[in-house]
């Protein structure tokens, strides 16, 4: 270990000898030759008309496509009641629920969604709580009571198939959690209960003009990095599958639960009419261990109800920007 200060010109390491200055000379002299030609076979290639040839883009991270059948293998883990890298209270009370690789998981863009697997035994439907960072895309890794309604756990890994759910029955209405840490000058919030994966979050102050945007964390929060006031908020949610609400009388209460009145889809829910192409949102950066993501503890709901959310007005909904630009030309 050094601390960082290059040790003077004339001390040398100890069984080191330095290279002659004659090869070094030749070295340096064989690294110009083969830059020049490098140089020279480039001009002459783009006089001739020859472009270089691009590096084929890499793949963008997404959640399984809504609806599409996809074919891969299962596993099984127990995240002991923890609510794994989505960050929720605690795991779902029927404990059925699956942990996706990093590409699948897409830096938390799946956390919520639903997926029906089947195996050899039959079918079951997981939602998407953790993040298996071992796994490639298509390994699931499910939970134990998962698993056992597809196949008999003395396998340990099977063949499945799966797909995204689309507008999964919901049990209830949107919940929202202000994450601990926010004030009115830094806002994390979660929303659970939603079905589909979500597309975007806005924050505005009751009675505040103009939405901020929401940046997603990929351990399932959405932050507004400057804060917007001291509340309450009116939190709008677009989901994958064109559905937008609005809940208003979201307090700033860290660490609370809030059960809202308005559902994502169905009674208290608005959908657009052409639900819009599913797009792949780039993975910012690859998400932390399933047991390493910051996982609140379950705090019992005691927060009063929100107030009824009022519906937007019926339209396609647009992606956040830069998650469906088209891919580009080597010469764009």
């Amino acid at each position: 270990m050094t601390d960082g200060t290059a040790p003077p010109a004339d001390v040398r390491a100890p069984g080191r000898r330095r290279a002659p200055r004659s090869r070094a000379r030749r070295w340096l002299a064989a690294g110009g030759v083969a830059a020049l030609a490098a140089v020279l076979g480039l001009s002459l290639a783009l006089r001739s008309g020859a472009a270089p040839a691009c590096a084929a883009p890499p793949a963008l991270a997404a959640p399984p496509a809504a609806g599409v059948p996809h074919e891969g293998r299962a596993t099984f883990y127990d995240s002991k009641g923890a609510g794994g890298n989505c960050s929720y209270p605690a795991a779902p009370a029927n404990r059925l629920y699956v942990a996706l690789g990093p590409g699948e998981y897409a830096a938390g863009a799946a956390c919520g969604g639903y997926l029906d697997v089947t195996g050899p035994r039959g079918t079951v439907r997981v939602l998407v709580m953790d993040q298996c960072p071992e796994c490639a895309d298509g390994h699931l890794d499910l939970s134990r009571e998962a698993f056992a309604r597809i196949a008999d756990p003395v396998q340990g890994i099977v063949r499945v198939s799966y797909r995204a759910v689309v507008d999964p029955p919901l049990s209830g209405p949107l919940t929202f959690r202000v994450k601990e840490g926010s004030s009115r000058w830094w806002l994390a919030v979660q929303v659970a209960g939603h079905g589909n994966p979500l597309r975007a979050v806005e924050v505005r102050q009751a009675g505040a003009d103009g939405w901020r945007p929401a940046a997603r964390e990929d351990y399932n929060y959405w932050l507004v990095a400057s804060g917007a006031g001291p509340g309450p908020y009116e939190i709008r949610v677009t989901d994958t599958r064109g559905h937008r609400v609005t809940a208003d009388g979201v307090r700033l209460a860290p660490g609370q639960v809030q059960r809202g009145t308005v559902r994502m889809y169905g009674r208290g829910g608005v959908a657009a009419k052409r639900p819009p192409s599913p797009t792949r949102s780039p993975s910012a950066r690859p998400g932390p261990t399933r047991t390493a993501g910051p996982v609140p503890s379950a705090v019992p709901s005691s927060a009063r109800p929100l107030t009824e959310a009022r519906p937007l007005p019926d339209a396609a909904v647009a992606p956040p920007a830069g998650s469906s630009a088209s891919a580009r030309g080597c010469a764009g």
